[in-house]
């Protein structure tokens, strides 16, 4: 079903890598390949956005998952979306938007605002009793 990653998964240390992880544990193995893990780990503003052109170049993703919207990784993937024009970036990952992504069929106009969706409406609290101090 899929040739390549279709997005890149960028964020803070292992984040990416278990993400994607966690994507194959639900939906599978193929479904986890159409998208690529990115660590900004050890590298700083300039490697990091040399290494995600080389990662969206090498991949043909043209969709980017960040973790913070105002961290390192979405400050490379700003950077080189206004160097590919077309290129999407999307902030606040998790594992529902993830699954929605992969999931999609046909991968269309639509499938990034569902993603979105859906990883907005992960966010509950199953039990509001607990304080947090």
């Amino acid at each position: 079903m899929s040739d390549g990653p279709r997005a890149i998964v960028a964020a803070h240390g292992d984040l990416a890598e278990g993400l994607v992880s966690a994507v194959a544990r639900v939906a599978g193995a193929e479904a986890a390949a159409r998208l690529m893990p990115f660590s900004n780990a050890s590298l700083g503003g300039a490697e990091l956005a040399n290494a995600m052109r080389q990662a969206l170049a090498s991949s043909g993703a043209r969709v980017v998952f960040t973790d913070l919207p105002a961290g390192s990784c979405t400050i490379a993937a700003r950077r080189m979306a206004r160097e590919l024009p077309g290129l999407a970036v999307v902030c606040g990952a998790n594992l529902p938007m993830l699954l929605a992504f992969v999931m999609a069929q046909p991968h269309g106009p639509d499938t990034l605002a569902l993603a979105v969706e859906r990883g907005r409406s992960g966010i509950v609290v199953a039990e509001a009793g607990a304080r947090v101090d």
